[in-house]
């Protein structure tokens, strides 16, 4: 287990698909997890310190858990089979602990909102993931001024909702 933070909220230039960016502590290894939009809005939102008026639902879930008297001691991304990111929330209640399957950006979010720490087992690193490169602009002045007029803005920096 590899403790991470969110390193990067960003946009696939090629599928307009937001990512998050998950980094090691050292900073050597990253590992990017395409993610729905309203997840990014969630995850966004939190990371810049912002309040809505009204409870999202992973501030709903926090309240609910809490209120339970539940603790999310730690999210754990822990797999990878086609294609999907799986990922288990590891809450505390007294002396039990409960593991629960859950999407891994419902489940950053929920952390951000806890301040709990996010675990990516080790393995996911080694199967071939690391930054997300942009694309390469095409050769040619022609083929540049196309590939410009198609790009939006978000692609040239992070997400904002």
């Amino acid at each position: 287990m590899v403790r991470v933070t969110v390193a990067q909220l960003a946009v696939d230039r090629n599928t307009n698909t937001p990512v998050v960016v998950l980094q090691d502590e050292s900073g050597e290894r990253t590992l990017p997890i395409f993610i729905g939009s309203a997840e990014a809005a969630a995850i966004a939102i939190e990371l810049r310190g912002d309040a809505p008026s009204r409870p999202m639902t992973h501030d709903l879930l926090k309240s609910l858990l809490l209120g339970l008297g539940g603790e999310l001691r730690r999210v754990y991304i822990a797999g990878l089979k086609d294609n999907t990111y799986y990922a288990q929330l590891v809450i505390g209640r007294g002396s039990d602990l409960f593991e629960v399957d859950a999407r891994p950006s419902d489940s950053i979010a929920l952390a951000l909102r806890t301040r709990s720490p996010i675990f990516v087992h080790d393995d996911l690193f080694d199967n071939g993931a690391g930054e997300v490169a942009p694309p390469e602009p095409p050769a040619g002045a022609e083929a540049l001024r196309q590939f410009l007029s198609k790009l939006n803005p978000e692609d040239l920096g992070r997400f904002h909702p």
